[in-house]
């Protein structure tokens, strides 16, 4: 999130998880999520991917080699709690995954997204947006062509920072 001078915060939200009211689950985002969430116990724990899933979920638009070495240097074991939080979003009535949509403090907000993006594709994507386009404030999306999820540490990543920063810079 970036201050623009005393005016609210321009934020730029990529490949955001999904939130209450976010109610499309496209069966690619179920196989990323499956080997975390089939285990309950994994609510609590750090999971650890293996290549194929990681290649699947995070690194599906670029070819093996890049892919390898975004594991390679990048793949960390991640919280569960996370996943088991967006997942239950609708269901539970505490969920920690929720937005105020209609926020009148909230600034203008891009929400970019990986046009081959399994772990958030379009259908998750879009529907945040037009939950957070109930706000006054501006709200747009954009959708970066032949990205997967990996869209900010693989080699097009200057792409991706270059539509935030272009967004921020009109409203500071």
């Amino acid at each position: 999130m970036i201050a623009d001078r005393g005016l609210s915060a321009a934020s730029v939200a990529i490949d955001p998880g999904p939130f209450r009211g976010v109610l499309p689950l496209p069966l690619s985002t179920l196989k990323v999520t499956g080997p975390v969430l089939a285990n309950p116990l994994n609510r609590g724990r750090a999971i650890t991917l293996t290549f194929d899933q990681f290649k699947y979920g995070w690194a599906n638009a670029l070819d093996d080699e890049e892919a390898r070495q975004l594991y390679d240097t990048y793949h960390v074991a991640g919280p569960g709690v996370a996943l088991a939080q967006m997942a239950n979003a609708n269901v539970n009535p505490f969920t920690e995954a929720k937005v105020d949509p209609r926020n009148p403090n909230r600034g203008p907000l891009l929400i970019i997204e990986g046009e081959k993006d399994h772990t958030v594709p379009w259908a998750i994507a879009h529907a945040a947006y037009k939950r957070q386009k109930q706000n006054e404030s501006v709200t747009e999306i954009t959708r970066i062509p032949n990205r997967g999820h990996s869209l900010t540490i693989d080699s097009g990543w200057p792409e991706v920072a270059q539509a935030a920063l272009d967004f921020v810079k009109r409203f500071v």
